[in-house]
């Protein structure tokens, strides 16, 4: 077990903190706090424990990663359709992939507490006005007005509440009989049904049905084999928002380690993992599997000593490397950190990031990012991976279920045009239902090649 020293679950408090927000009332914020530490965990250390099996198998290479869900949740969108809609696109991209490499997929959303944003600037200027910037709905509203924008700590109370909501609703799709493989046919939605990519997913789910009666006719009891019935399902979010990390922090009394209660894993992004920082110190800490997004400015030694921070046995399934190099440097850049990784014998999961490093403006001033350009980074990532002789783990995306029109391009061809017809991220552009999909049958493609 690792030595953790004078950690704490508040050891991170006497770190360097950044992007944390200022609240007004200290007050409020430590009843929020102390509020949030009475109620129960979100997730359980039993939880935790299976989702580093299926990662360790991951970086083992017998098995993939999808990780993919809200740029930013908003407490406006979390309902029945909005969680549903993500979970069904998630399940058809991972019986794509699963049906094209022959391999378990690992299904991890970005949902369930994925309410905090890293900000660039802690002020947004509009019309002369000047405002705190918004930091995700766990600390203020996106709305340009002073009441809006003042980071309130009953938010985070909020964030609990509809995280506790969105988790009931995801176990109850995971286990409840909506994931069962005889539905495979009803898992698309109306608005991808008609697309090329629908057309695709209704041949692969005819072989699959066909494949099921084939077995059930030799005798095979599909009603005994839960696998067919229902899927793991597990939950992410960027370990931003320190309060609420420590607040759900808890002490497993059987193992005698600390667990993060609010997801099964967590992630830092590149504006907060800093080696001496209040985020490597809160995470290094918990038995969770832990992510860390490295863009294209990462070093060699940074990497490595990173994991040797929050991984310094090197335990399977504790580490997740997340790169967003972006389309035009990744084949420069990811070659040189695989290498170092590899040749210091440690064994974390791999992953690509395709929608950070590949975020421009449109002629009409709408953040976006282009359909090939995040084709592009993925194929990189596979093909620096094979140079190298090492396993390409999985892949974190930002994506909706729902008929949004926020990156431009793919069988749809949306162009500048199109963006402003159903635009609705506070943040970050997503892939819609129909994006997404065809993003998976891409990654299939390469998975199929690299098996034969």
């Amino acid at each position: 077990m690792q030595d953790l020293g004078n950690w704490t679950p508040s050891s991170w408090r006497a770190r360097p903190a950044l992007q944390l927000p200022a609240y007004a009332d200290d007050g409020a914020l430590r009843a929020a706090e102390q509020r949030l530490a009475t109620l129960p965990a979100l997730i359980f250390p039993g939880e935790i424990a299976q989702l580093r099996t299926r990662l360790g198998a991951v970086a083992r290479g017998e098995a993939f990663l999808l990780q993919g869900g809200d740029c930013a949740e908003s407490f406006d969108e979390v309902g029945q359709d909005a969680v549903e809609s993500t979970f069904r696109v998630i399940l058809q991209m991972a019986v794509v992939l699963t049906y094209a490499a022959a391999c378990p997929v690992v299904k991890l959303g970005r949902i369930a507490g994925q309410f905090a944003k890293p900000r660039s600037s802690d002020s947004e200027t509009v019309d002369g006005t000047t405002l705190p910037s918004y930091r995700g709905d766990i600390v203020n509203g996106s709305a340009f007005s002073a009441a809006a924008r003042l980071p309130d700590p009953a938010r985070l109370l909020t964030a609990y509440a509809h995280s506790t909501t969105t988790l009931n609703q995801l176990r109850a799709l995971a286990q409840g009989g909506f994931a069962d493989l005889h539905e495979v046919h009803r898992w698309t939605a109306d608005f991808v049904r008609t697309s090329p990519q629908g057309a695709r997913f209704a041949e692969l789910a005819d072989r699959i049905t066909e494949s099921l009666g084939f077995m059930e006719a030799c005798g095979f009891d599909a009603a005994r084999t839960p696998q067919l019935h229902a899927v793991e399902f597990y939950t992410s979010h960027e370990a931003l928002h320190l309060h609420y990390e420590q607040a759900l922090t808890r002490h497993d009394a059987r193992s005698g380690r600390w667990y993060g209660g609010s997801a099964h894993m967590l992630w830092l992004g590149e504006r907060t993992r800093q080696l001496e920082g209040a985020h490597i110190e809160y995470l290094r800490g918990i038995d969770n599997p832990v992510g860390v997004k490295l863009g294209p400015n990462a070093a060699a030694d940074d990497v490595l000593r990173l994991l040797d921070r929050l991984d310094p046995d090197n335990q399977p399934g504790r580490s997740v490397l997340i790169s967003r190099m972006g389309s035009d440097k990744v084949a420069e850049r990811l070659p040189p950190l695989l290498r170092a990784v590899r040749r210091a014998g440690r064994t974390p999961v791999w992953c690509c990031d395709p929608m950070h490093g590949n975020t421009v403006t449109a002629s009409n001033g709408y953040k976006t990012r282009d359909f090939e350009r995040i084709l592009g980074e993925m194929r990189g990532f596979f093909s620096a991976h094979a140079q190298e002789g090492t396993y390409a783990g999985g892949l974190h995306f930002e994506m909706t279920g729902q008929d949004v029109t926020e990156c431009r391009g793919g069988a749809q061809a949306l162009s500048d045009e199109g963006l402003a017809s159903r635009y609705r991220s506070a943040c970050d552009p997503r892939l819609n239902g129909s994006q997404s999909l065809e993003l998976a049958f891409q990654i299939a493609d390469v998975l199929k090649a690299a098996r034969a």
